[in-house]
């Protein structure tokens, strides 16, 4: 009986042992599958973005770069990413209400579009990352001295810079029997005072006199553009965002005055210009929305981001503009699209 009764006291404790196991194995494999679930969340929970866009002015050129930009960074991140585009309509002191707008709702990244909007963010802020297009030298726009192909802040960017010494080759190629080169922009602009003393430079190289005609604002284009074609057989207009915007007031005056206009780029010469060496626009703005990808997600420092160039270049003429004055354009430029009536 002793026996008996001790068997069965010793089958009683191993199936005790045998269920502790069991529930201690269920426990463990629930507590591990809540560590999983847990951690598939975390990463589910993706990282947003909130960008804040400024655009000098409304203008073809800039608009097809705030479209790339745009287009690159909805790529790389869908959802995750809030873009805000706001227009300055080509006043400064509007640039520098939207930058501090931006800082005070401390947006992940400022994409500052057109030279006096990358100032004022710059000017706005010193800690969140500006990434700007549209700017045709940098060192000259920040008043860099020491220019090493990053601006060393938190600023980094794309140029819009064309080949200047092509364009000069371009008006010569069309012109070669010019003497007097007129250049026609604005005086508050740096970057266009920079395109004009560097084409000056290689427009003299061909034998042009050259001679600056400057405008203050709007007001006075009309006014200049007179002046300068009563002197001139040629004209430049650099990428400048004022003339941009009043390309139809040049137009109307260097037209009627039989006076051809070389533009810094397409949307200039679409409104006013015979032919252009251009850039795409889109596509700076797209190569800047890849650089703003890699400061937000993998920590690119902008301070260290060298200064994106265009690399490729495409010789463009107007063709009503070239009908209007009888001027013959050689078959290598592609004409422009035209907007119809």
């Amino acid at each position: 009986m002793k026996k008996i009764l001790s068997l069965l006291m010793t089958s009683t404790l191993m199936l005790s042992m045998v269920a502790c196991g069991t529930d201690s194995a269920a426990q463990k494999s629930t507590d591990s599958q809540s560590t999983e679930v847990t951690e598939e969340a975390t990463t589910d929970d993706a990282k947003t973005y909130n960008v804040g866009v400024i655009q000098l002015v409304q203008h073809p050129a800039l608009d097809a770069a705030t479209e790339g930009f745009q287009a690159a960074l909805t790529e790389k991140l869908g959802d995750s990413v809030t873009i805000t585009v706001n227009n300055a309509s080509g006043d400064s002191a509007t640039c520098a209400t939207i930058a501090n707008s931006f800082v005070s709702d401390n947006v992940d990244l400022i994409m500052a579009n057109a030279t006096p909007a990358m100032q004022a963010s710059e000017t706005a802020t010193s800690t969140i990352p500006i990434v700007a297009t549209s700017i045709t030298d940098y060192a000259t726009a920040l008043d860099i001295s020491d220019w090493t192909g990053a601006t060393g802040t938190n600023v980094t960017g794309t140029s819009d810079l064309a080949p200047l010494d092509g364009q000069a080759t371009m008006l010569n190629e069309l012109f070669p029997d010019a003497k007097e080169v007129g250049i026609i922009y604005c005086s508050g602009e740096d970057n266009s005072l920079y395109q004009a003393n560097k084409i000056t430079e290689y427009l003299e190289g061909y034998g042009y006199n050259v001679t600056d005609y400057t405008f203050s604002d709007s007001a006075d284009v009309a006014t200049v553009v007179q002046s300068a074609c009563s002197s001139s057989d040629v004209l430049y207009v650099p990428t400048d965002n004022v003339a941009a915007n009043c390309a139809e007031t040049i137009n109307n005056v260097a037209l009627t005055a039989g006076v051809p206009i070389v533009a810094g780029e397409e949307g200039i010469c679409k409104g006013c210009g015979i032919a252009t060496l251009s850039i795409s626009y889109y596509d700076i703005g797209y190569a800047a929305g890849l650089m703003a990808y890699d400061i937000l997600v993998n920590g690119k420092d902008p301070a260290t981001t060298e200064i994106q160039y265009a690399t490729e270049f495409t010789k463009e003429y107007n063709p009503l503009i070239a009908e209007q004055l009888g001027i013959e354009i050689p078959s290598d430029y592609e004409a422009i699209a035209m907007d119809e009536e």
